[in-house]
């Protein structure tokens, strides 16, 4: 009894300290549908209808002042980004680097002296080790579950470029994606990032050594560039007994004849038993440890060829084709254009328009346009809008909006045909 007690105090303690690092991520995605002929105030016409979708999933605060990891496709195509955090504070949030290969993203809110969770080392990561899931499975947001490690290096599933899982029973639902997997010490060991869709109790997490990389490399460049070789290896199977035993390396098929693996003596046939000092029992684990190195860094391989051990090492280059990465990350986007500095274009309410929305004449201002990944637009802002109040003060021109916005934030009440909502719209990534 006093041990399960023991080991309860223990998930409390590191849920205690996970869970404000994590964070529940809402997603906008506009995508374009077919052409419809529509009414807007003032003209009459074809125009692509946007189609708004809107999702959840988790991410984990790396760094105090708003650095988040989450996955590459929790984020993908998104228009806007918040971030809401254990106590509350919403935040607007940027994707600053993604990475479709491991399925991670970079995003950045701005904020400063946040909560982090650290980086564990998954190479250590035993199985059978206990394990805490914590992230907003369908929308449910600081969700901790509870399992073990039930694999490490796995790989070979066919849905990434970069497999690097730890295998977890702990339960991981759609919405955990982008949250922590971390050990009894409170340490990240993985992002989770999908499950087994007809099984039960297996889901996997991107190791944290992947996710070091890809936030290292997104921080300096604002991209993601993996060193290449010019090699190809594949599993040894029974009926290739000749070259070695199944599972006692990974046999080399393919050499690249101006590769950086030609250079260093690397040949087709030879059988890699290890790189960088770390074993390899088969084809995935040469990919997953080549995954690890950026372009100019070296790589130290062990080779049997014809029953010889033989020790090569290269120099990781650019994959032919591939540009080299930028000097720098991007910049914050640019202040937005229009009056209001949000990105709208607005108009005084025709009286034609206010009699048939039931609006008092002489009140409102009408959005016409709206700049695409805008403050407005990530709002959820839309031409035909019209803002009845800015900042709680009835609008009574155009230029009460202007008024409103000059701090760089507003709180609007829209009429959206026959509803009416509040909306807070803020320059920037500010909250």
């Amino acid at each position: 009894m006093d041990s399960a007690l023991a080991l309860g105090r223990v998930f409390t303690d590191v849920a205690a300290r996970t869970l404000p690092a994590v964070v529940t991520l809402y997603v906008e995605v506009v995508r374009r549908a077919d052409p419809m002929l529509y009414t807007t105030p003032g003209f009459w016409g074809a125009q692509p209808e946007e189609q708004h979708r809107s999702g959840s999933g988790s991410g984990v605060l790396v760094r105090e002042d708003g650095v988040i990891v989450t996955n590459h496709h929790v984020v993908e195509g998104a228009t806007r980004i918040r971030a809401r955090l254990r106590d509350g504070r919403v935040f607007a949030g940027r994707v600053l680097g993604s990475d479709p290969g491991s399925d991670l993203a970079v995003v950045k809110i701005e904020a400063q002296g946040l909560p982090t969770a650290r980086l564990g080392d998954s190479d250590a990561a035993q199985v059978g080790e206990w394990v805490l899931a914590v992230g907003a499975p369908f929308g449910l947001e600081a969700t901790v579950t509870h399992g073990v490690i039930s694999a490490t290096g796995r790989g070979g599933l066919g849905v990434n470029e970069v497999e690097d899982y730890l295998q977890t029973d702990a339960s991981v639902n759609p919405g955990n994606s982008g949250g922590a997997l971390v050990n009894l010490r409170g340490e990240v060991l993985g992002i989770n990032t999908m499950v087994v869709g007809r099984g039960q109790g297996i889901g996997f997490a991107v190791s944290s050594h992947i996710v070091e990389q890809v936030v290292r490399q997104v921080l300096a460049t604002g991209t993601v560039t993996r060193g290449w070789v010019g090699a190809s290896t594949q599993d040894l199977s029974p009926d290739l007994a000749t070259f070695g035993a199944p599972g006692s390396g990974a046999l080399v098929s393919a050499v690249h004849p101006s590769g950086p693996a030609s250079g260093a003596g690397l040949r087709i046939g030879d059988v890699v038993v290890s790189v960088d000092g770390r074993p390899v029992h088969g084809s995935n684990d040469v990919s997953r440890l080549l995954a690890a190195h950026s372009v100019q860094e070296q790589v130290a391989m062990v080779v049997l060829r014809a029953g010889t051990r033989r020790e090569l090492t290269m120099t990781t280059a650019l994959r032919p084709g591939e540009a080299p990465p930028p000097s720098a990350p991007p910049p914050p986007p640019p202040p937005e254009p229009g009056p209001t500095g949000f990105g709208i274009t607005i108009e005084a309410v025709p009286p034609a328009y206010a009699a048939r929305a039931g609006l008092p004449q002489g009140e409102g201002a009408i959005i016409m346009a709206v700049q695409r990944g805008g403050a407005a637009d990530r709002a959820g802002l839309r031409p035909g809008d019209v803002i009845v109040m800015a900042d709680g003060q009835t609008v009574r021109s155009p230029q009460d909006v202007v008024a409103a916005a000059q701090d760089g934030r507003a709180v609007f009440l829209l009429r959206r045909g026959a509803a009416q909502e509040f909306v807070g719209v803020a320059v920037g990534n500010a909250p």
